[in-house]
């Protein structure tokens, strides 16, 4: 007979799927990051292109930027550099290329803090350093909530980068639209992007951090003038 899982381990897992449920109040689910745009522009049409869009951005775009930057926000939370966070929290501020990027990472940032704070997850210290963050950016709000939760970082990172596609493809499905089966076969095969792209996050060099994303720049800075959209971003 196969003995059971530890408490401690199964515990974990649900601290993790807790921390990547779409249910979590943070609003993610009302931005889009410009693929609204580039559906409205008929450059995203159908389940091919929607999966292209979506998984250059996270072979080429996530990995070096956003991932990168996540993880090193969640390895200094977990070693207790303040420091670092507040570094890392300002880059990636500073990253945001249009306002809509700006204002999105802000304010699921201060929703998932608030949320946080409700749930009386953060010690002295983090909540410390959480008030010399301001604002709070949803990379650095996930890693004091990761720290939180008892999260290690490279799981949480899972969690950070799958919550990403998770929307996008649910963007997908809503703008184009596309059925749920369609949904899950983007899911089935983008999935298979992921651990590449957390290696490429986890390894990539300081200096080789960068967001360059011309066409999701693009996107994102047309969709601020878009006349009629369902997304914020």
């Amino acid at each position: 007979m196969t003995a059971p899982a530890s408490i401690g381990a199964g515990m974990g897992l649900v601290r993790l799927l807790h921390l990547a449920s779409p249910a979590l109040p943070i609003g993610a689910y009302s931005y889009s990051q410009g693929l609204e745009w580039v559906v409205g522009d008929a450059t995203v049409h159908d389940a091919d292109s929607a999966q292209r869009w979506i998984g250059d951005l996270l072979d080429h775009v996530m990995p070096r930027g956003e991932a990168a930057l996540t993880w090193r926000l969640l390895d200094a939370a977990q070693r207790k550099d303040w420091s670092a966070c507040k570094h890392w929290n300002a880059t990636f501020l500073a990253s945001r290329e249009t306002s809509e990027l700006s204002a999105e990472t802000e304010q699921t940032g201060h929703s998932l803090m608030r949320l946080v704070g409700d749930l009386e997850l953060l010690d002295e210290d983090a909540s410390t350093a959480l008030r010399a963050m301001v604002p709070v950016t949803l990379p650095a709000a996930f890693a004091l909530a990761a720290r939180g939760f008892g999260v290690p970082p490279t799981a949480a990172l899972t969690a950070y980068v799958w919550a990403w596609l998770e929307n996008q493809v649910l963007c997908a499905m809503k703008t184009i639209p596309l059925g749920q089966v369609a949904g899950q076969r983007m899911l089935l095969a983008l999935g298979e992007h992921v651990p590449p792209a957390m290696v490429v996050a986890q390894s990539v060099a300081d200096e080789e951090l960068t967001n360059f994303a011309p066409g999701l720049a693009i996107a994102s800075s047309r969709h601020e003038t878009q006349y009629t959209r369902l997304f914020r971003s």
